[in-house]
């Protein structure tokens, strides 16, 4: 009898752990309302054949600051149809001059270079980059001349980017960053899920969601 119990209890012990095993494996299940917001009117993206994650950001913000390396290796393993954009904030003042200095650089295919490069000078190094003086100094070292910064600084291409990124951030109906917007339809804050891993873990979630109905 003392056999049969314990061999019960292994087999009970067993099924248990088996269990337990498939609860963890299994895929999280994340709601609208709780985990993320699922926008009203979706906004558009920049390609219909791709699932889009667009990054709403700041330079000046300190979680954007410490969000960008754990984006930046999260972004190494997105599926080929899975497309990934940063879109700067514009809130007025200093933040729509650091969205004019990404289009800046990016105009002049620089910011794959100076991107890490701006958030450490004014995280790191405490610089403003406030002004265009201060812009032109830091970005000399990266092969960017005077002249060239502020052709593009003032450009139409430039502000064709900034009158777009206002639109987005319109669209989006984020009131802060840093914002993960899934496909133009959902809205993924920090403060709704508690952290960055977490916000990765709700975009891959909806992203899987997406993928599945290209």
């Amino acid at each position: 009898m003392r056999v049969l119990m314990t061999a019960t209890l292994v087999w009970l012990l067993g099924s248990f752990a088996t269990l337990q095993a498939q609860v963890l494996a299994a895929p999280a299940e994340f709601k609208a309302g709780e985990h993320y917001t699922e926008l009203t009117t979706p906004a558009p993206t920049q390609n219909p054949d791709k699932v889009e994650v667009a990054e709403l950001f700041w330079y000046g913000c300190g979680h954007c600051f410490q969000f960008e390396p754990v984006l930046q290796e999260w972004k190494k393993d997105l599926p080929e149809d899975v497309s990934f954009r940063e879109v700067p904030a514009l809130f007025g003042g200093v933040w729509n001059t650091h969205a004019q200095l990404f289009y800046t650089v990016q105009s002049l295919n620089k910011l794959e270079e100076t991107h890490k490069a701006i958030f450490n000078a004014i995280h790191v190094e405490k610089k403003r980059l406030a002004s265009e003086e201060e812009m032109i100094e830091f970005l000399e070292p990266y092969g960017i001349s005077e002249e060239e910064f502020t052709k593009a600084w003032s450009s139409f291409g430039v502000r064709s980017k900034l009158a777009e990124a206002g639109r987005l951030a319109k669209a989006y109906r984020a009131t802060g960053v840093p914002t993960l917007i899934v496909n133009g339809k959902y809205r993924i804050e920090g403060g709704m899920v508690g952290g960055f891993d977490k916000m990765l873990e709700v975009a891959d979630f909806l992203v899987a969601r997406e993928r599945e109905a290209l």
